[in-house]
């Protein structure tokens, strides 16, 4: 048989090895895209917008003072902020007065009853004492979207994974009031829904001593 010249047996080799080379390296690009964008799209279908989060117009969340440390059942955990998407140190954040932790979720009735008592409560204490909502549920655009409706601008967490429920040792049932003391230790766990104003302001008198 005929050989071919050296330079097109050349040529050919380094053909062969362009395609080759072209062949390998297509699919893992094409995957890598698409990966990507899976990841791009299921960010978006679970994150929250801004202009969403601007409608809400949620109070800002408590952050710690100048040298705070957390310390009680709380302390090292952190979680989101509805309004603005960040991280919150809760203990730290709730360090040096008195707290109303209001556990909920989106899809809770008693638990749209109780908010706007909770948004007129905080109103009367002004600074004696912090009311911070806690959305016990993973979906903060549910969230957002149910205090907007309920007209609730109170500062809120979301605790995507109960994990205050469960450092407070609360029951799996919504929703829940913890009242927390000053120093961050727990006065009561109140495990049932407010049935108004009087009724919240009168158990907090009761059991951390905050008169409004």
């Amino acid at each position: 048989m005929r050989q071919l010249p050296v330079a097109w047996r050349w040529a050919l080799a380094g053909l062969i090895a362009v395609i080759a080379l072209a062949v390998a390296l297509w699919p893992r690009d094409r995957d890598a895209d698409t990966a990507a964008d899976n990841g791009q799209q299921a960010r978006a279908g679970a994150g929250v917008s801004e202009p969403q989060r601007l409608a809400a117009n949620l109070a800002a969340c408590p952050r710690p003072a100048a040298g705070a440390t957390g310390s009680g059942p709380l302390a090292g955990l952190t979680v989101g902020c509805l309004a603005d998407g960040g991280t919150v140190d809760l203990a730290a954040a709730l360090a040096g007065k008195p707290a109303l932790l209001n556990l909920w979720a989106y899809w809770c009735g008693p638990c749209a009853q109780e908010l706007p008592y909770l948004q007129q409560f905080a109103q009367r204490a002004g600074n004696a004492i912090t009311v911070l909502t806690v959305h016990s549920d993973p979906d903060e655009a549910k969230a957002i979207s149910r205090l907007t409706g309920l007209n609730v601008k109170l500062p809120g967490v979301l605790d995507a994974d109960a994990r205050v429920r469960t450092a407070v040792g609360a029951p799996a049932v919504l929703p829940i009031s913890v009242l927390l003391r000053a120093d961050g230790s727990i006065a009561q766990v109140v495990v049932r829904a407010f049935s108004g104003v009087d009724d919240i302001s009168d158990t907090v008198a009761r059991e951390l001593g905050v008169a409004v």
